[in-house]
């Protein structure tokens, strides 16, 4: 562990984010010299040194134990990681001259100048943090969460509730600044009383649940952007100094903005409301441009303000429990692994239906469910059930492995593709779609050309307005070799095949199909499904989907969103079909509103020898 004195009179920051000045340890300043390089090494007397390190050794003992009694009432599942923290920081942040190089522990030495000395710690030390509380006694809030945009209905209906949420939950501090930022001529208090009505208490714990809503309310603040949001993002810096005070802080900025103002909107906020006294992330929403043309030119823009830790691509569905529980599914869980190939996995099905009502409107304002849906969700979720097992649980070694995938998926031919738009079925409703190409349904099937999945194909089958809302994962085995039962299994013995089935919709659940003798005296086969049903086996409420991937972001946990080169690498996967879209050379296929989806798709699969599975 290395102390070096500054010029100014500081010692270098701490690793646990402590500060303190040489005038707590006292000495006489003829034993101070400067070097050319600025620096200034304590040497001198025995007496001078053991003055002055007794006053260090017990500064750093008090300090400890006033962390510890801070650390006493903090949530019960701390952040994980600090790791992140270094990279996120601008590269004009303050360098200090040196640091303390590890936690103190037993045996530490501690070296000022030439002369040396040990040290004993406490037994127990504070354990890493996401986010550091203020040491210097100013009470400001060691983060702030900016929302961009935050008068529509995303940030109405998900951002605040989830930030409540977590706040509420312990995993905020009790001093945060919540900001949002938006156009209109609002207050504060018009913002707070717009989220108010959408905030809810967890059902399991009520405790105390108006004075924390009073809480977060009231460290909830508004501003008004006006017309440009160079000046905008000027205002919302001061406001956040003023809050945050002379304590160090973090900063998080949510930009739930169209895409067509994400360039601007990132650019300004990178030159006028980013801190130099912390971190600074910022979450932006998919879709992540509309081609690999424009996405490029996105990444580009973004990563000249920006490090590529600092940018969280967001995608509300991969907070999902059943996405986040793929890896604990294939590596912790010997009876899988070794089943996870070519060899014994016919094919994979992934099926997505969503409400109506939740993207219409999107859709056919140029979205499509490809950019949508399939872009970031889908292929994000094949990706982490066909990757390899990552080095560590580390973000970037799990998206190292993820774009190993998503580069070796073949490009999709327009052959192996089935577009689809709903139409509405009801006589007096007028159907304003009909003149529009934008597919609201997508079926392909896709290969991995890699040595594990070759030959496999994934069957992607995904729409809005379908008879069922379903979000599932089905792998489906191989047949038996030389089955000695096959006569028993009826005419049909693709109902018989052993099957892993990963449901989130409508019941969150784990199911095995196996074949299985019917009790009697007959020998006669069924295929019933052995169930792991959440809302049986877990008496828990599941956490909505921000509220996971925000705290991730605080965390600095990465894992579930996309770095520059897995958006690069899926939209090359998509890039032919989406070219052969604009040049109208693919048509939609209509299907009733509420029903089971394009004929098409029926093909797709007698195309590939595969049957959907819940046909």
């Amino acid at each position: 562990m290395s102390i070096t004195y500054s010029p100014s009179g500081t010692v270098s920051s701490l690793s646990y984010a402590h500060r303190f000045s040489v005038r707590s340890f006292p000495a006489p300043s003829n034993n101070f010299n400067p070097r050319s390089n600025g620096r200034l090494v304590l040497h001198g007397g025995a007496t001078h040194f053991c003055q002055r390190f007794c006053g260090l050794k017990l500064w750093i003992l008090k300090s400890l134990k006033k962390s510890q009694l801070k650390r006493k009432h903090a949530p019960p599942n701390e952040f994980k990681s600090m790791k992140n923290e270094d990279d996120d920081h601008l590269s004009t942040y303050p360098k200090t001259i040196s640091s303390l190089e590890e936690h103190v522990s037993d045996g530490t030495t501690i070296k000022l100048g030439h002369v040396s000395a040990s040290v004993e710690s406490p037994t127990s030390l504070p354990q890493p943090h996401s986010y550091q509380f203020s040491s210097d006694g100013y009470g400001g809030p060691s983060l702030c969460i900016a929302v961009i945009g935050a008068t529509g209905e995303l940030a109405r209906r998900k951002i605040f509730p989830a930030l409540f949420a977590l706040y509420y939950s312990g995993f905020l501090p009790e001093n945060i600044g919540i900001f949002g930022y938006s156009r209109k001529n609002w207050t504060d208090e018009d913002l707070r009383s717009t989220i108010a009505s959408t905030l809810t208490c967890r059902v399991d714990h009520q405790e105390k649940c108006g004075d924390k809503m009073d809480a977060f309310l009231s460290r909830t603040y508004y501003i008004n952007g006006g017309c440009g949001n160079r000046e905008g993002m000027s205002k919302l810096n001061a406001l956040m100094e003023q809050i945050e005070g002379k304590s160090e802080a973090n900063r998080i900025f949510y930009l739930s903005v169209p895409q067509e103002a994400l360039i601007d909107v990132a650019s300004c906020l990178a030159d006028n409301a980013q801190t130099t006294k912390g971190w600074n992330r910022i979450i932006i929403e998919k879709p992540f441009g509309f081609n690999s043309l424009s996405s490029h030119r996105l990444t580009q823009s973004l990563l000249s303000k920006f490090k590529e830790k600092q940018i969280y691509r967001i995608d509300h569905l991969l907070g999902r429990n059943l996405i986040e529980n793929l890896t604990v599914l294939r590596f912790s869980n010997l009876v899988f692994e070794p089943l996870w190939s070519y060899k014994y996995i016919r094919n994979v099905q992934v099926i997505l239906s969503e409400d109506l009502s939740a993207h219409a409107a999107r859709y056919f304002d140029g979205y499509g469910i490809i950019r949508d849906i399939v872009h970031s969700h889908i292929l994000q979720a094949i990706a982490l059930l066909a990757m390899e097992p990552p080095i560590t649980l580390d973000g970037e070694d799990i998206r190292n492995e993820k774009v190993k995938v998503l580069r070796s998926i073949r490009r999709l031919e327009p052959s192996d593709v089935i577009l689809g738009q709903y139409k509405a079925s009801t006589k007096d409703k007028v159907d304003i779609y009909t003149n529009s190409l934008t597919p609201t349904y997508f079926a392909a099937a896709l290969y991995i050309d890699n040595a594990r999945w070759d030959g496999v194909p994934f069957l992607v089958k995904t729409g809005i307005g379908l008879i069922q809302h379903r979000v599932e994962i089905r792998i489906q085995f191989h047949h038996v070799p030389g089955n000695i039962y096959r006569e028993r299994m009826g005419h049909n013995i693709d109902l018989a095949t052993n099957e892993l089935i990963l449901r989130d919709v409508p019941d969150e659940a784990i199911l095995i199909r196996v074949n299985n003798k019917v009790p009697g005296l007959g020998l006669h086969l069924d295929s019933p499904e052995l169930n792991l049903l959440y809302k049986d086996k877990y008496n828990v409420e599941v956490p909505d989907s921000y509220e996971h991937l925000l705290l991730d972001t605080i965390d600095g946990d990465n894992h579930l969103f996309m770095r520059s080169d897995e958006v690069a690498a899926a939209w090359n996967v998509l890039s032919l079909v989406l070219q052969e879209m604009d040049k109208n050379n693919i048509v939609p296929e209509l299907y009733e509103l509420g029903g089971r989806g394009p004929v098409g798709a029926y093909y797709l699969w007698a195309k590939h020898g595969v049957r959907w599975a819940e046909d």
